[in-house]
């Protein structure tokens, strides 16, 4: 394994985070700020509490989930997307590394961002409620592995976008709104039978209720299943990895 490769790839996009530390730090806070406005506020009101959370502790997870896996998305997609558009990429597929350190550099750089991102939003969080953590330890994995497993589609969409609509197209129009569907700000439970055998086969669900067992010991779907849904989804981001670079496809002229 290359650790200086991989070193040099994370150093260099951490660098262009850093640049902008500022912007990446205050977007999050009021972007949280303004959803305890708007949903804490005029829903909570009325919403008092879901499976006996308060309903302003109750969106946290699904907040934190919304940023984590738009950021992991965009932060990869664009890092890999990048050297495509400027020509770069073919240095980087001639010098001696392979695709796994390749991989690795750029998605753990994204995943390191969006962790970040994540955890500026948990704290902010802490100021307007009070926030249980049951399960630390089971918080912190379904957090890392959502930031390293949405990176990984991030890194296939930048390699599949041909042009920067593209690289915004299927974060705007797909990812966004299962999140929103997938109960990061209302219980499954909530929904009439028919809508919630619907909800099920939407994958963000499984990552939001176990993300959010981590919380507070209550889950829509048994924690397994959750674990098991990220684990396969991740499995699969790096088989169509490793198929990419295997047959160089959206890579090599």
């Amino acid at each position: 394994m290359n650790w200086q490769a991989i070193k040099a790839i994370y150093v260099f996009e951490m660098a262009r985070f850093f640049r902008t530390l500022m912007q990446s730090f205050l977007s999050p806070v009021l972007s949280t700020s303004l959803y305890f406005v708007v949903f804490g506020t005029a829903i909570g009101s009325r919403i008092q509490e879901v499976d006996g959370v308060s309903y302003g502790a109750f969106i946290v997870p699904g907040l934190i989930m919304l940023s984590v896996m738009t950021q992991a998305t965009a932060n990869a997609s664009f890092g890999i997307y990048f050297p495509k558009f400027i020509g770069t990429i073919y240095e980087l597929l001639s010098a001696p590394i392979s695709f796994l350190e390749i991989v690795i550099g750029y998605v753990g750089a994204a995943a390191t961002k969006a962790l970040f991102i994540g955890v500026v939003i948990l704290v902010t969080a802490n100021f307007f409620v009070d926030l249980p953590v049951a399960h630390p330890v089971a918080m912190v994995a379904f957090l890392v592995l959502t930031c390293f497993s949405f990176a990984l589609l991030g890194f296939i969409i930048g390699i599949w976008a041909g042009n920067f609509e593209q690289l915004q197209l299927i974060p705007l129009l797909i990812i966004t709104p299962l999140v929103f569907l997938g109960g990061s700000f209302y219980s499954i439970s909530m929904l009439p039978p028919v809508w919630q055998t619907i909800t099920m086969f939407n994958p963000v669900v499984y990552l939001i209720s176990g993300f959010r067992w981590a919380f507070f010991d209550a889950a829509d779907v048994p924690v397994g299943v959750s674990l098991l849904a990220i684990g396969l989804f991740t499995l699969i981001c790096v088989g169509i990895i490793g198929w990419i670079f295997k047959t160089g496809w959206r890579i090599k002229p």
